[in-house]
């Protein structure tokens, strides 16, 4: 191939934005500078919400953010540096919710956004005028233009907003579902079917399986393009030595009913040949003993280090991805 592969990343949350600067990190290892006309990322909006008359996208801002060098990589969300005298004042008020902190930053970012989107302006297009602002090496993609902010089912019957379910209470209020209101009318933001028909490689980053991924393929029209793409699709597993890497993932798993292990989140996401969606699974060589489960699938197991510690490592696995498209 002698231009550079086009590369489709479906992402969302800490794992997904470290993932996506891997493949950024490899692509210009291979001498690529011109990244953004090559790298893709679809991105999880499923976890939006408006708070105190703003737009809050957490996923978007964490890619964003990420790719710009500016992100917090301790607290793994939000700016670099940032304070917060605006979020103490609004709980002065007794204005938004006191358990969840937006960095003044941060609300420069999201009042930005809200102004574009009552100006008009979709949440695509506000995307691609918000990356004009930093060298992000990469074209972001919301995953719809549509609002279908993720509800938490709980086992008792109450609904709660994710952010209040996942923030406030830790996950710890057993869930028993989760919905997205309205994606069945949904539609994918203009870019996302053309550039998977497009990619040489489409890769599902190590995010959730549920609330990060899960709604990406929930929109009309996004699962099978991936089942049509030419390009060979590669997941990196969420899951090293049988327990979630970050977050809360096990908890959104065992509610749908999921094993939290590599060979069951395969099994979640199924092989191509059987109606699923994988080529190709990475799985930790901690997990090595259920190369054989995911075989059995019709997946290609491929055994490697999965442990994103820092930039060097979190490029070398996504090298190892592309390697296993052929790209």
């Amino acid at each position: 191939m002698t231009r550079p592969p086009r590369v489709v990343v479906l992402a969302g949350g800490v794992g997904g934005s470290k993932f996506v600067l891997g493949v950024r990190g490899a692509l210009r290892a291979r001498g690529d500078d011109d990244t953004a006309s090559a790298l893709t990322v679809v991105v999880n909006t499923g976890d939006d919400l408006w708070l105190s008359g703003v737009r809050l996208q957490p996923d978007v801002d964490s890619v964003t953010y990420a790719l710009a060098g500016v992100n917090d990589s301790e607290r793994g969300w939000g700016r670099r540096g940032d304070s917060e005298r605006v979020n103490h004042e609004l709980q002065q008020w007794g204005a938004g919710w006191p358990w969840f902190t937006l960095g003044d930053l941060d609300l420069g970012t999201h009042l930005a956004r809200t102004g574009w989107l009552r100006e008009g302006l979709t949440p695509t297009a506000v995307l691609e005028r918000m990356s004009h602002r930093w060298d992000l090496g990469a074209r972001l993609l919301p995953m719809t233009d549509a609002e279908v902010d993720t509800i938490v089912e709980l086992e008792d019957g109450a609904r709660l907003h994710f952010q209040e379910w996942w923030t406030r209470h830790r996950a710890t209020l057993p869930p028993a579902g989760f919905h997205n209101p309205g994606i069945d009318r949904a539609a994918p933001a203009p870019g996302v079917l053309e550039a998977i028909a497009a990619a040489d490689v489409v890769l599902l980053a190590p995010s959730n399986p549920v609330v990060s991924i899960g709604p990406i393929l929930a929109v009309p029209g996004i699962r099978d393009a991936l089942t049509r793409t030419p390009a060979r699709v590669v997941g990196v597993s969420p899951i090293i030595g049988g327990k979630v890497v970050r977050g809360m993932a096990d908890v959104c798993l065992t509610a749908i009913g999921v094993e939290t292990s590599a060979a069951a989140v395969a099994a979640h996401y199924g092989a191509r040949g059987a109606g699923g969606l994988l080529d190709v699974w990475l799985i930790a060589e901690e997990d090595e003993a259920a190369a054989g489960d995911v075989a059995g699938l019709g997946i290609r197991p491929l055994v490697t280090p999965l442990w994103m510690t820092d930039a060097a490592r979190s490029a070398a696995l996504a090298e190892t991805a592309l390697g296993a498209a052929d790209v």
